[in-house]
């Protein structure tokens, strides 16, 4: 059986999205991030990622990962690529071509999206979307973000998915990272392929179960 190392609120919700569409049995050992509490070293702190024991599994200390026997595996997106290829199936790529795309679109999302719809996320959750700081910082990474959903809208209008027509382990993927840009309000909604296919992403089963889940979390 697979165990996850981490928390809903952390880029573990794309693994644990990804588990719910298997109805994959698992075992999560909840990992909280050491920045979330005052002092992660204090003797009656929560398993956190400065823990000696998590450190034993993941020296860089970071959530999340991924065991399967004695195999260790970090690194969301690389691990959702692992659960896919064990669960098999639709969500599955097919052949070696399908495989090389997901990988390619998962490489695309995370280096040319997720550090700029991450940084807007940011500015929102600190409260100074309103400063003119603020205002300027969500201002430059829009700018930053307009080629790349620019070409991930003209991927979805022509091929509704991401990869093989069907929705695959490459949607949840890039789905979990165009997330973060929805923090501005409207963003998303210039894309309309994009906007329409995210909606089509959030309305599935399984994101809302794995939602439920990441609000019950403190915040």
């Amino acid at each position: 059986m697979l165990t996850i190392y981490g928390v809903y609120r952390s880029r573990a919700a794309r693994n644990f999205w990804l588990l719910e569409e298997f109805d994959m049995e698992f075992e999560h050992v909840p990992v909280i991030q050491a920045y979330r509490l005052p002092d992660p070293e204090a003797e009656n702190a929560p398993f956190n990622t400065q823990s000696p024991g998590f450190l034993s599994v993941s020296p860089a200390g970071a959530v999340p990962v991924l065991k399967d026997g004695d195999f260790v595996l970090s690194e969301s997106l690389a691990m959702n690529h692992y659960i896919a290829r064990k669960g098999g199936g639709a969500l599955a790529p097919a052949d070696d071509k399908e495989t090389a795309l997901m990988e390619q679109w998962a490489l695309y999302g995370m280096t040319a999206i997720e550090a700029h719809a991450l940084a807007i996320m940011y500015v929102h959750a600190e409260g100074r979307a309103k400063t003119p700081g603020g205002e300027a910082e969500i201002t430059a990474e829009t700018g930053r973000l307009r080629r790349p959903l620019a070409v991930l809208d003209s991927h979805l209008r022509e091929h509704g998915h991401m990869v093989g027509g069907r929705f695959t382990v490459a949607d949840i993927n890039m789905a979990e990272i165009v997330r973060y840009a929805q923090a501005e309000p409207g963003l998303v909604d210039l894309y309309p392929a994009v906007a329409k296919w995210l909606a089509n992403c959030h309305a599935r089963p399984a994101f809302k179960a794995m939602w439920e889940r990441r609000l019950a979390e403190p915040a």
